[in-house]
């Protein structure tokens, strides 16, 4: 759909989502409206990126970016270059590309992702 073309109004609802992902101890749904992409994550409680998703997108770390809204638990997240932060239930936050991230504590992670640049990589692409 072109950006001219995109509608002015939709609703659409996760339960059927338009893709889903289902690496380890993940459920990715994704919904399209126009070019907005807008993905439920639900990691389990032990998730880790570099055990659950590395070995089917490969690199050393996760190269794509996230913008996201934590809806329950929490999830820590650690830039190649050090920084460090913790996402609860709540935050609203940006991880960029390069890092490793898990989900801390024993209740289930889930968060709403938004991405404009029809993410076609990372777990989204191969897993």
């Amino acid at each position: 759909m072109r950006r001219d073309e995109m509608v002015s109004a939709a609703a659409k609802s996760f339960n059927n989502p338009d893709e889903t992902k289902t690496p380890p101890k993940t459920n990715a749904a994704t919904i399209k409206l126009g070019d907005i992409a807008l993905t439920k994550v639900q990691l389990e409680p032990g998730w880790k990126w570099s055990e659950c998703v590395k070995s089917a997108v490969g690199g050393e770390s996760c190269q794509a970016g996230h913008v996201s809204v934590v809806v329950q638990g929490s999830i820590h997240c650690v830039q190649d270059y050090g920084t460090e932060v913790t996402a609860t239930a709540g935050d609203a936050y940006y991880f960029g590309p390069g890092h490793d991230g898990w989900v801390v504590g024993d209740d289930t992670f889930i968060a709403y992702e938004f991405s404009q640049d029809a993410k076609d990589f990372g777990p989204w692409k191969t897993a």
